[in-house]
Parts: C-alpha cells; structure tokens; sequence
C-alpha cells in the first residue's frame, strides 16, 4: 500500500457550524460538525481518492503491530468544528463498554485547531463530588457549575480519558484523535430540540455509572520528540505535533501505521499536494517519507 490522501464522512449535527467548508471539505449537507479523517468505523468510514473504504483497503500489516494487537483498528481522528456547545457527556471504559455495549470505550485528546475569543471547553470536575450530588446536578441542569472551563487557544491540548466528564464549547475548531468508538453518554444538552421539536435522548443512569467524581487536574504532556512535540500518549494512541520549514524526514516502520493531519500551511506529503484540512495515511513498514513545505501538522499512531 502506497501513502493516501484520506476522504472523511462527514456529519450535520446540531451544534455544528460551516468552518470545516474553509478546510476544504465538501458535504452536500447544511452543516459539517464533523470530518471522520481516519475512520473504520461503520458509522462514517473515510475513504481513498477512487472510492474505496480505508478499511476494505488497508491490511493488519498495514496497520502495523502495534494496532494488530487489538481486535479491530483502534483509533478515529476527526475535526470538529462547534458553532454552538456541544452536551456535557461521558464517555465509559473499556471494561464497562465492552461488558455493557458490546463496543470499546472512548479515550480521547483533543488539539485546538483554531478558537474564537472567549472561546473554551469544559472538562472534568472542579472538585471531588458524591454521586448523589453529580445526580442532583443533572437532575436540575446545574451539571455545568461543577466542571472545570478552561479558555482556549490555538496550539492548546488536553488529554481526556474515559469517565471524564467534557463539553466542547462554542467557538472551538479541534482535532480529536479518540479511540475507534462512538459510544458517548450525555447527561445535559441545554434544553435544545431537533428540527422536530424533540429533546436528544440523554443517558443519566449509565452516565453515572461510569463518570469519574474526582477532582480533575489537566496536565498537558509536551516533551521533545522526534524535532516535534509529544502532546498526547496511551495504549491507543501517540500524538506528535510538527511546525515544518522546508522539509522533514519522517520513518512509517512495522510496529505502526502514521497519519499525517494538516492544520495550517500548504506542502507534500510524500508526492501528495497537501493542505490545511488534509489527512493522509502512512502505512506500517512503508519506510521513510518526506513532509515539505510550510504547515503545522499532527502525526498519529498507536
């Protein structure tokens, strides 16, 4: 398999606004929440330039052994663009998902592509609750006053694992490297309806279930690697980010496959024309490959 340039689904949810259109992505829907970059999953899988799936296309050697360890792919990367708060929601461990759900979990990170003034996100609790409060909070819609906001700006991360309470905030244009799920468990949504006067369905019970009612304490890991930085690390992911000048040397070896997400700037991937927007898909062993250009990027692997 040769490098690809990657072609997302995307999706019209409610909150989602028309930025990722500047990105270069094309939907005949009224709105782009969300690009699934690079995706396996049957809810949105992406796709190469004739056509075909990613993942009818892409072997476990491709994949590299690292990921063929687990028993499907088991990473998703999107950009979402939030023109409106997404819901407070939590996201269950593997242990609970796969018991409950039949699925895996969701750990994720996110990368601030771009932020409007004021813009933030609201992630983990101020301080330690019980369950019967984190309870009475969502039963009075309150749930808000108990999380954390953190003002955002471009170049920021934050590392989000499973039973974290988060909402994305309006204003915020982000790259989401998660596990390979689309389990999430919401527990306030503003009161909105949908086009047809209905409230989105809310998971209170499992959501309390699965939430983490500690304090949380963001510590954003930025360490030198590679000529880059190391912004996010698990068993499911490592995240790099790279400002290129010129031209990098980049090595895609058998332990994993690389993807490559373009944030800002223009240049090549390989003998691909890249863009801000752009993901392409390094398979495992494919061996050294050339970024040139002027662009900030993200490169993802397990």
């Amino acid at each position: 398999m040769n490098i690809e340039k990657l072609f997302p689904e995307t999706k019209d949810y409610i909150w989602g606004g028309n930025k990722l259109r500047e990105y270069g992505k094309k939907s005949d829907k009224d709105r782009i929440a969300e690009s699934w970059e690079l995706s396996f999953h049957p809810d949105g899988p992406s796709r190469l330039a004739d056509g075909r799936e990613l993942k009818d296309v892409a072997t476990k050697k491709d994949w590299g052994e690292n990921a063929a360890k687990f028993p499907f792919f088991p990473i998703l990367i999107k950009f979402i663009d939030a023109k409106d708060n997404l819901s407070v929601q939590v996201h269950p461990s593997d242990e609970y998902a796969l018991k409950n759900e039949g699925q895996f979990g969701k750990t994720e990170m996110w990368y601030i592509v771009d932020a409007e003034e004021g813009a933030g996100i609201y992630l983990g609790l101020k301080r330690d609750v019980t369950a019967e409060e984190f309870g009475k909070a969502i039963e009075n819609g309150t749930v808000l006053d108990l999380l954390n906001f953190f003002k955002v700006k471009k170049g920021d991360h934050y590392f989000i694992e499973s039973g974290t309470v988060h909402a994305i905030g309006k204003g915020c244009l982000i790259a989401e490297i998660q596990q390979n799920s689309n389990l999430t468990y919401r527990v306030y949504d503003y009161g909105r309806k949908d086009k047809n006067g209905k409230g989105r369905e809310l998971h209170v019970e499992k959501a309390k279930k699965v939430a983490n009612l500690s304090a949380f304490h963001n510590a954003p890991l930025n360490e030198d690697y590679n000529g880059g930085k190391l912004i996010g690390e698990c068993k499911y992911f490592k995240v790099a980010n790279y400002s290129i000048g010129g031209e990098k040397k980049f090595v895609a070896d058998d332990k994993s496959f690389k993807a490559v997400s373009v944030l800002s700037g223009e240049g090549k991937v390989g003998d691909w024309a890249a863009k801000r927007g752009d993901t392409f898909f390094v398979p495992a062993s494919y061996g050294e490959f050339i970024v040139t250009g002027n662009m900030e990027i993200i490169v993802s692997e397990v």
